[in-house]
């Protein structure tokens, strides 16, 4: 790891199915409640699956000013909403964000996918002379941290990393190391992603959607569910942070990385066990030390029983000790947003000993057999979390955050 400060978490911003603002999504997290709904953005009268985890009172006039928001697709959307909260959360205004050089590393799985189905209904319906101009400005990826920066006046580090599930995490990391390096004082870091039907029609072509709910762990599991949001982590030095007084919800330890390059969706056992191990030798953390794991934990009968497979293989006997639990039992599979919200979550387990519990847990599956908080939340100090993240492609992140001060 790059040497030598300590880098910490003093901001959070979330845009979610459960709650907008951080404080609605902890409580509702921590109270076992379902984000999932029947979906409304479009129609899926001629698809199987009906449900998913989509955001409902999200106004987008409350973050953004109207003339802006004529350019900015709902993912850039969701995500300057998400910074907005994460600097009021951490008490840094735009202005002091600027002097010191703010950056954003924004992670992505779809990006401005919906502006794309735009652009190709008309297309289709009219021909490409009626294609609007301010649609095609709207899809290019890359929007994701420019609007961001253009919007608040950010002129710092400016990144888009489209690892797709796993992006949040790689954007964190990115950020940590940035900071922990001296390059940087302060950025932000998460992940956004828009509900589409271009992602709806792929993940139930793959056979992958579970029909009314998503069942992390369960032996009668039957799939993911297709969720949307935007998390993003105000993060700085500790100098910077203790110098403004700013409050500290944990410490960022360090993060590991890998890259399976087996198969495009199957997930390895391997993988997974290497980025934790990484993440643990680059924070200096023991197995021991770890209580509790944000799991990736999808709901799919291959990735959670291989998950938990990697886990074991990690942590040998200490695993009896561990908590492990998935939020999108609650959320659904929130995409390149998901580990940008389940970071927030081990940040606020961290700062409130609470673990948040994987719900709809019926029937246990002896091959998952894991404390994953089950249906209840857990009271519980949580000196060292994990935050697991793996992707399509076998890109692998495991971020692990701790107490500061311990």
């Amino acid at each position: 790891m790059l040497a030598s400060r300590k880098v910490v978490v003093t901001g959070l911003g979330v845009v979610s199915s459960i709650g907008i603002g951080k404080d609605d999504f902890w409580r509702n997290l921590v109270a076992g409640k379902p984000g999932i709904s029947e979906v409304e953005r479009f129609d899926t009268s001629k698809f199987p699956i009906h449900r998913a985890g989509e955001i409902k009172n999200f106004n987008s006039e409350d973050f953004i000013s109207k003339e802006f928001l004529k350019l900015t697709g709902r993912a850039s959307q969701l995500a300057i909403a998400a910074v907005r909260l994460a600097l009021e959360d951490g008490d840094l205004n735009v202005k002091d964000a600027k002097d010191h050089g703010i950056g954003i590393i924004a992670g992505t799985t779809m990006g401005e996918i919906p502006s794309l189905e735009i652009i190709d209904r008309f297309w289709l319906q009219h021909g490409e002379d009626d294609v609007y101009a301010d649609s095609v400005i709207k899809y290019p990826v890359n929007n994701l941290s420019n609007k961001v920066g253009y919007y608040f006046g950010f002129s710092g580090n400016n990144c888009v990393i489209p690892t797709a599930c796993a992006a949040g995490n790689y954007s964190i990391g990115y950020a940590f190391d940035l900071i922990r390096s001296g390059i940087k004082d302060v950025m932000l870091a998460g992940g956004t992603d828009p509900l589409s039907k271009i992602a709806f029609t792929g993940f139930t072509r793959l056979f992958a959607m579970a029909p009314d709910k998503c069942q992390p762990f369960d032996k009668n599991r039957k799939g993911m569910m297709a969720g949307e949001g935007g998390g993003m982590l105000l993060i700085e030095s500790i100098e910077h942070a203790q110098k403004r007084n700013a409050n500290i919800y944990a410490e960022i330890r360090g993060y590991g990385l890998s890259c399976d390059a087996y198969n495009m969706t199957i997930p390895s056992e391997k993988g997974m066990a290497k980025a934790m191990e990484k993440a643990m030798r680059n924070s200096g953390i023991n197995k021991e030390d770890v209580d509790y794991i944000s799991a990736h934990g999808t709901g799919t009968g291959l990735n959670d029983k291989t998950e938990v497979a990697a886990i074991k293989a990690v942590f040998g006997s200490e695993i009896s000790h561990i908590a492990v639990s998935s939020i999108k039992s609650m959320l659904g599979h929130t995409m390149g947003a998901a580990s940008a919200l389940e970071a927030i979550s081990c940040c606020l387990a961290i700062k409130d000993g609470i673990m948040p519990p994987t719900i709809n847990l019926e029937t246990p599956d002896p091959e998952c057999d894991i404390n994953c908080v089950p249906n209840k939340a857990c009271k519980k100090d949580v000196g060292i979390a994990l935050n697991n993240s793996f992707a399509f492609g076998g890109n692998n992140a495991c971020v692990a955050f701790g107490k500061y001060g311990e």
